[in-house]
């Protein structure tokens, strides 16, 4: 997500307005209602938008213009591919495009109970049309096509038409199988190799399971018939798969759609939560949930162990396997429960519970026996939240890459780890191995914590500024970094891309502010910047009944550079662009139609970063490599070739035009394969810590060799540590880093 978090509770300011709005509201009462319950969805629309018109920065006239956009949003989201719906249902909806604002004001359902009882007409009558459609061969040898561009496509016009859309839609899907199922066996007759990824631990350990010992393996091609059956066959397991998933849905799960749909209008960055989803919020934004670790997933009625998180109870217990198949869920003592064919999320619900309570799972295994396992629930830290650090050498000096995936922080413990403190953290281990710079990664990173952003900034400079804040009508207000105390001083780069957001663009922007360091990546960073708050919409319910009733997350500041501008729309740009694959595609936060303007405010008063004599040099430095390096113009040319074939919409589904057509891309391709084939010449190590952790946690190597597999192939990542060598202060000649390693294995 592209976020960027104050809980409600850090700023006395909502609060007022938190408190003003619970008096308003105070004389909400109910009593508990099932499933579907249209009051509980009136009071909802209710909250909601007083909450909203109070609470927003700049919330948005709930008029006809307002409906409108609610109206497409909530159509597209119900049907984005345009296959349950017809024109007939079109032209019945459209009738309250520009009603919808009214029926907000007056909690009127009649919107939402007629496309939602519509939508479920379409499913079911869906589900006889693809069945059927794959009960008999595809005749691919009959020309037609099919075009994906969903958004320019016109609803079908009748039931024929739609089934008719289906038939190709799935065409598609097989025909681009079955090819694939072609050429491999074609490949394989010639003897060209298997050119995919090194299977995980999990995936090896099913393959074992699945042999059963059997080291045997059928070689004998398969005729044209046969593969087109199996692709078929596929194609119905993932599309009963898919139905199996939606009718897990209820009415309450398409009405947060609908919610949804709303709340996004008043800006791209404000939403509902549910329940369910308010909990997954959480454990993104803090890393951590009380259970048994295990991650699970559903395969028709029975839900299935699909990994086992490291460090984890079910992974310490050892007995619990991935591939597993859950059958029942006891509490302690308690009778246990049978979960074949229960909602995924209702399942998850009996699993976790608090740490140091006990459940019982009877699970069948892989060879088919029943086992009963018990397991002591504990906190559970998801590794791949945190932040992580590598060391690199080059030219006889070391370097330091963290990886900050997020700006995590847990908003119920003050005390518990968040990214502030893992960062510094980070930071001084690289200190102890003799590090000559550092590479902050926050390439990917979505945002996260405003209190942690502030803290990790505040690791690089001495004091100061790092962020301006404002609220509407409110004066702009400026967060520092208050400690002297610098923990890194030496050479510093920060990496970004597109879809560095929020938290990400303060950091990077208050580092290119300073002249702290040099930011490089992507020609400019996603674009967003405002402040959301987490409001819990049960405190506003008194003596409430219904239930929970989840929260809403409204954006209610926006954030300003220390010399005034906006990151919103514009972001940050790079100080070194550098070519990426994704450069020409619409993306950020300026593709949103009703995204935030940009504006500017008053500068804070700063003063520059003058221990880095060489920095400009270093910039130019790098530009002129980017500029000689047949590489990167390689990548800029792949770029411009994927958005172009991002506008490719139109697909044979005749098997000798389909081939030849993706013969021709395939060709193409080849021109960028070295792109994908690059590796540099660095080697990239863990920190003796974690060399230690490796030798009992196999899954921990697995994943750290997989990333310094992935560094030493990342020509950014080069390019990175080749700008922190020319940031080297030029008194350090090869004498020193000579010293530098005798005085290291002096201390070693």
């Amino acid at each position: 997500m592209n976020i960027l978090i104050q809980y409600m509770k850090r700023n006395y300011k909502l609060v007022l307005v938190v408190i003003a709005i619970s008096m308003s509201l105070f004389a909400f009462t109910t009593t508990l209602k099932p499933k579907g319950d249209p009051e509980k969805d009136k009071m909802l629309l209710e909250l909601l938008t007083f909450v909203i018109e109070r609470g927003h920065y700049d919330p948005a006239t709930i008029d006809d213009k307002f409906s409108k956009g609610i109206y497409k949003d909530y159509i597209e989201a119900l049907d984005p591919s345009k296959r349950f719906f017809i024109q007939s249902d079109i032209d019945e909806f459209v009738v309250y495009e520009t009603q919808l604002d009214d029926q907000i004001k007056n909690k009127d359902l009649s919107f939402f109970n007629l496309t939602y009882n519509r939508l479920i007409k379409r499913i079911s009558e869906s589900k006889e049309f693809y069945k059927e459609i794959l009960a008999k061969p595809f005749d691919y040898s009959v020309k037609e096509e099919f075009n994906t561009d969903y958004d320019k496509l016109p609803y079908a016009k009748n039931t024929t038409e739609l089934k008719e859309k289906w038939r190709k839609q799935i065409k598609l899907s097989t025909l681009s199988s079955l090819t694939d199922k072609l050429k491999i066996q074609e490949d394989k007759k010639n003897g060209v190799k298997d050119d995919k990824p090194a299977k995980t631990i999990e995936e090896l350990n099913k393959t074992k399971e699945a042999v059963k010992g059997d080291s045997t393996e059928d070689t004998t091609p398969k005729t044209f018939e046969q593969l087109e059956k199996e692709t078929r066959e596929s194609s119905l397991k993932s599309l009963n798969e898919y139905f199996d998933f939606i009718n897990d849905l209820d009415q309450n799960d398409w009405f947060s759609v609908y919610v949804n749909a709303i709340a996004t209008r008043f800006d791209p960055h404000t939403n509902y939560f549910p329940p369910d989803e308010k909990e997954r919020f959480d454990v993104s934004m803090s890393g951590k949930l009380e259970g048994i670790g295990a991650r699970l997933q559903k395969k028709n009625d029975y839900t299935e162990i699909s990994e086992l998180i490291s460090g984890g109870p079910a992974w310490r217990g050892k007995e619990l396997e991935a591939g597993d198949v859950i059958m029942k869920v006891a509490q302690g003592n308690e009778e246990p429960v049978e979960v074949v064919g229960m909602h995924l999320d209702d399942v998850v619900k009996k699993i976790k519970g608090p740490k140091g309570t006990e459940v019982r799972l009877t699970v069948k295994k892989v060879d088919g026996t029943i086992k009963i396992i018990s397991i002591i629930r504990d906190i559970v830290e998801i590794e791949e939240t945190y932040a992580k650090s590598s060391v690199v050498e080059k030219n006889g000096l070391k370097y330091g890459v963290i990886y900050l995936p997020k700006f995590y922080i847990d908003f119920e413990n003050n005390d518990s780890r968040d990214a502030g403190k893992d960062v510094a953290i980070e930071v001084d281990r690289l200190k102890k191995e003799g590090v000559q710079g550092i590479i902050m990664d926050l390439r990917d990173n979505g945002g996260g914590s405003l209190k942690t952003v502030v803290d990790i900034a505040g690791l690089f400079i001495e004091d100061g500024p790092v962020v301006q804040i404002k609220s509407a009508g409110k004066k702009q207000e400026v967060l520092y970094d208050k400690d002297k105390k610098i923990q890194w001083d030496g050479p510093l780069v920060v990496m970004q891309n597109s879809f560095s957001a929020s938290a990400s663009e303060i950091f990077a922007a208050a580092i290119q502010d300073y002249r702290r360091g040099i930011i490089i990546g992507s020609k400019q960073s996603y674009g967003k910047g405002t402040v959301q708050n987490v409001i819990d919409l049960n405190q506003f319910v008194r003596g409430s009944s219904v239930g929970d009733l989840g929260a809403l997350k409204t954006t209610t500041q926006k954030f300003y550079r220390i010399t005034g501008g906006s990151t919103q729309l514009e972001g940050v740009s790079s100080d070194v662009a550098i070519p990426d694959r994704y450069a020409y595609l619409k993306m950020g936060e300026r593709d949103i139609d009703n995204a935030m303007p940009w504006d500017k405010i008053e500068p804070a008063e700063f003063k520059f970063w003058d221990k880095q004599n060489n920095f400009d040099v270093a910039i130019d430095n790098s530009k002129k490599r980017i500029a000689d390096n047949p590489k990167f113009k390689l990548i800029d040319e792949n770029a411009k070739w994927i958005d172009q074939r991002n506008k490719e919409n139109v697909y044979s589904l005749n098997i000798d035009q389909f081939k030849a057509e993706q013969k021709s891309i395939e060709e193409k391709s080849k021109k960028y394969k070295s792109i994908a084939d690059y590796k540099n010449s660095l080697e990239f190590a863990s920190l003796p810590y974690e060399i230690d952790q490796m030798k009992t946690d196999t899954s921990l190597k697995e994943k750290r060799d997989r990333w310094h597999e992935s560094l030493s192939k990342d020509i950014y990542v080069e390019e990175a540590i080749n700008i922190l060598d020319d940031l080297q202060p030029k008194t350090l000649e090869k004498k020193d880093v000579t010293k530098l390693k005798k005085d290291k294995l002096v201390k070693s």
